[in-house]
């Protein structure tokens, strides 16, 4: 089902107003694919006629439901293996050195749709730094769908989902098959405090974080809710935080505040002293 380029454009400013997220021109496939699912729910039988209703309602929970639809992400486990890596081999043994009287640490990943990120940082975690299990680790998970979001906290994903980035060995270790599908660990599950808020809007009190991660994220928003962002990055960064971004994201002619800081194929972001 095709969309009109005048409601394909409603589309766009009607996100970009509620959410600050920026839908490129040529992007009228994704809303295409994304919404005609809802039409039967709606009580529609076209797009056009989804859009007139959007336009004559109020703001509501349909026009809710059409923003989550088109802000969830594509997203697997250990996506792109080397911020991984990094973290790892530099960048958590470094805080385990810095941070060993206090014995605390907070993580923050943000946009973590489904929950295969966080859910990957767990897992490195688990098998790596066993000591942390004694330490007060902070982990919030913010996304900015509610039903992404509760797909994260529930930790069910398919079997297309846990084949693509995830060891067999982890699948056996840290689900559980539960039919078609495979349930993460209750003990990992509760692990993270999954919040949802948008980051282009007023942010919750957040706790000073040792790492942020906020991959693939910036690339939706225009520069200025991008400076804006990294701007409160700042202030819940710790001084010798770390920051990651997404392979195709810096913060470089943004915000100077940031210094790229690259550990073999990767790079992170640090505030200056």
């Amino acid at each position: 089902m095709t969309i009109s380029s005048a409601d394909f454009e409603y589309i766009r400013k009607l996100m970009h107003q509620h959410t600050a997220l920026v839908l490129a021109e040529d992007k009228a496939y994704l809303v295409e694919s994304r919404l005609t699912p809802l039409l039967k729910e709606m009580g529609v039988h076209t797009l056009h006629q989804l859009v007139r209703r959007l336009k004559t309602e109020p703001f509501s929970s349909i026009h809710q439901q059409v923003l989550e639809a088109m802000v969830t992400t594509e997203t697997f486990f250990f996506r792109d293996s080397e911020p991984f890596k990094m973290l790892q081999n530099f960048i958590l043994p470094d805080l385990l050195q810095q941070r060993r009287s206090e014995r605390r640490l907070c993580l923050w990943c943000a946009g973590c749709s489904s929950g295969q990120e966080p859910y990957s940082i767990v897992m490195l975690i688990q098998e790596h730094f066993p000591e942390l299990s004694t330490w007060d680790l902070t982990f919030i998970a913010s996304d900015i769908s509610g039903d992404i979001l509760a797909r994260a906290q529930a930790g069910l994903y398919t079997q297309h989902e846990v084949s693509r980035g995830l060891s067999p060995a982890l699948l056996q270790k840290y689900f559980q098959p539960q039919g078609k599908t495979w349930r993460i660990n209750h003990n990992l599950r509760q692990k993270i405090d999954y919040r949802q808020f948008n980051l282009a809007n007023a942010w919750p009190t957040l706790p000073t974080m040792d790492i942020i991660f906020m991959r693939n994220v910036l690339i939706y928003f225009d520069v200025p809710t991008k400076q804006h962002i990294l701007a409160r990055v700042r202030q819940v960064l710790r001084p010798d935080g770390y920051l990651l971004l997404g392979g195709g994201e810096t913060t470089i002619h943004l915000d100077t505040a940031f210094k790229p800081t690259q550990f073999n194929k990767s790079i992170c972001y640090r505030l200056r002293s």
